[in-house]
């Protein structure tokens, strides 16, 4: 590949990444935390008097606390990236602005992974590393969202890039081999600030890194005692008064306090236990993607004398991480993403080797365009991934909806958000800002030109929520169930969620099929600050993206297809007029029930 080809597929890592973004822009409740927190203090600002009270108004932290309290570190980082940005451009869609240099950030560091890789490896293993990775769909599409192991794992890859094998020309006493000793020190020491300031699980995947290092005799336990307590220092010296501030409790170190929670209390179990394998036979298959990328890639780099001592350099850390880690009950995914660089690494090693080969048999020959088809089939699979994922966010579509129908037309509106729609998009970068509404003509609408305020609720308490007149001073409500609203409520739009796939058949048209519902799709790109503009989405339309590889796809297979099955998730609701009670009866159960007249 020249190096013209080699550009295009460097930049198609930080492409995907704000392209996936760009499709699915809201975010779920796993990414809540940081992306609140970054929103409150990029709008709101940072207290230095009456610290206490202007963090109960503004931040919302102190009203949804957790279970336990979380790092500010990584949101105040995030927030001070994005803040000149959104002072330049003060229109700018936030949200979408933070989660794009949360991607770029995982993407610079992904890219400087693959040119120690091309230092180390050769060019041929950097290329098919960032072929692999492209075509990892959870990688690509988690990059930018505000998981706490994202804000971590571009640190820990550019870290990786220094634990790679030493070169053959390595000496430790000439300037260049004591640079690489220093850069394997500094490793060590950014691990360790990850595990102390973001995730507890890194100091196992620290551990593990740290003793190949002592078992190759790479470091002296001298130098790898220095790195670690520069590492602990600055971790501590960063996460104790930045969160000790914010939580308005010192001292506080979050994430021991979650570790203690976690696991030494056994509280994560109260998440879900899986089974020991759960990392190896559900988690990496997952996370790799690209089924040869284990099956066939991996045996290979193992198996060839020539690319197996340095295979197993790359791989044995990650693999002892994920052996230790699933000795713990609760199990997730994201707790072993760290792995998925090296792991796809070694994997590029093998696909290297097999590629570099094919002229001289038909069985590499074979393999080589297996490999090549296999990852324009984990490209098309990524797509569809995409697809569903993107309808995954009823709640933050239901809230622009509802700015859409209802902004201007009085001049206050009061809302309630139900749990559902809180966990499925809604934060408050969506909300509109509160402003004074200084202009309202004489039936009290908004008139042109002026501001509605919007009052938002959250309120998920059940005593609370079975109060009638707990819901009397709203207008509307999103609602996942719409009967444990009590008073007189009017539908005024309903949103629909991803719920579930449905194969077609030769013979079913477009349409046909109970919730199939894709002419109908559409939503909002642009919300929060700016206009509420509907546009059709890329799923969404006869001449969709979706529809045209539906119309393509049923051709080739005969009329055979999965396509995405939609049900009504939540649905907006606005208050109606009371009816007039002028009595009350007996019903047949001999319950009192009210006599209505004519609504007012």
């Amino acid at each position: 590949m020249n190096r013209i080809g080699e550009g295009l597929l460097g930049a198609s890592i930080p492409l995907l990444v704000i392209f996936y973004l760009s499709v699915a822009p809201y975010s779920k409740v796993e990414e809540s935390f940081n992306l609140q927190a970054t929103h409150d203090i990029l709008t709101s600002g940072i207290p230095f008097q009456n610290v206490r009270e202007y963090l109960s108004a503004n931040y919302d932290h102190m009203t949804f606390t957790g279970s336990v309290p979380r790092t500010f570190v990584g949101p105040l980082a995030l927030a001070g990236a994005a803040w000149p940005f959104a002072w330049l451009a003060h229109g700018v869609d936030k949200q979408i602005l933070v989660r794009a240099i949360l991607g770029l950030y995982n993407s610079f560091c992904i890219l400087s992974y693959r040119n120690a890789l091309s230092r180390v490896f050769g060019r041929g293993t950097a290329n098919w590393y960032l072929l692999l990775q492209a075509s990892q769909f959870h990688i690509m599409f988690w990059a930018s969202r505000t998981l706490p192991n994202f804000f971590a794992f571009g640190f820990s890859t550019f870290a990786l890039r220094y634990l790679l094998p030493r070169t053959t020309s390595f000496n430790p006493s000439t300037p260049s081999g004591q640079t690489a000793i220093r850069r394997e020190q500094a490793s060590l020491t950014i691990l360790t600030i990850l595990g102390i300031v973001f995730r507890s699980e890194l100091a196992v995947f620290l551990s593990t890194h740290t003793f190949l290092l002592f078992l190759t005799q790479r470091l002296t336990r001298a130098q790898v005692l220095s790195s670690g307590l520069l590492g602990a220092a600055l971790g501590l010296s960063l996460t104790i008064p930045i969160d000790s501030f914010f939580w308005h409790s010192f001292p506080l170190w979050p994430e021991l306090r979650g570790f203690t929670y976690n696991i030494l209390h056994s509280s994560a179990s109260n998440w879900g236990v899986s089974p020991w394998h759960f990392y190896l036979s559900s988690s990496l298959p997952k996370l790799l993607f690209n089924p040869l990328t284990y099956l066939v890639c991996l045996p290979f780099s193992l198996l060839a004398p020539a690319l197996r001592p340095s295979t197993l350099t790359l791989i044995t850390p990650s693999l002892a991480f994920i052996a230790l880690y699933s000795l713990i009950p609760h199990k997730e995914w994201r707790f072993v993403i760290y792995a998925v660089p090296p792991l796809t690494a070694a994997s590029a090693r093998g696909a290297d080797y097999i590629w570099t080969r094919r002229a001289k048999s038909a069985v590499y020959r074979t393999l080589g365009l297996t490999l090549v088809v296999s990852i324009a089939a984990s490209f098309l699979a990524s797509a569809g991934l995409l697809a569903v994922s993107s309808s995954n966010y009823p709640g933050a579509e239901a809230l622009n909806r509802l700015h859409a129908m209802a902004h201007g037309t009085q001049p206050v509106i009061k809302v309630h958000m139900d749990t559902l729609a809180c966990m499925t998009g809604v934060t408050r970068f969506l909300q509109v800002p509160e402003r004074t509404v200084t202009r309202v003509d004489a039936q009290g609408r908004v008139e042109e030109g002026a501001e509605t305020r919007w009052v938002y609720d959250k309120t998920d308490r059940e005593d609370v929520l079975l109060r009638p007149e707990f819901w009397a001073g709203f207008d509307y409500v999103l609602a996942e169930r719409p009967e444990r609203v009590p008073g007189a409520w009017e539908v005024v739009g309903v949103v629909e969620g991803f719920a579930g796939l449905r194969v077609v058949r030769p013979g079913d048209k477009e349409g046909e099929g109970e919730g199939d519902g894709m002419e109908r799709w559409s939503r909002p790109w642009a919300y929060g600050e700016g206009p509420w503009v509907p546009v059709e989405r890329w799923v969404g339309c006869e001449e969709g993206i979706l529809a045209r590889m539906e119309r393509i796809g049923r051709k080739v297979t005969g009329g055979w297809w999965v396509r995405m099955r939609m049900e009504e998730s939540i649905q907006i609701l606005k208050r109606g007029k009371e009816p007039v009670v002028l009595g009350v009866q007996l019903d047949g159960d001999g319950n009192m029930c009210d006599i209505h007249g004519p609504s007012e």
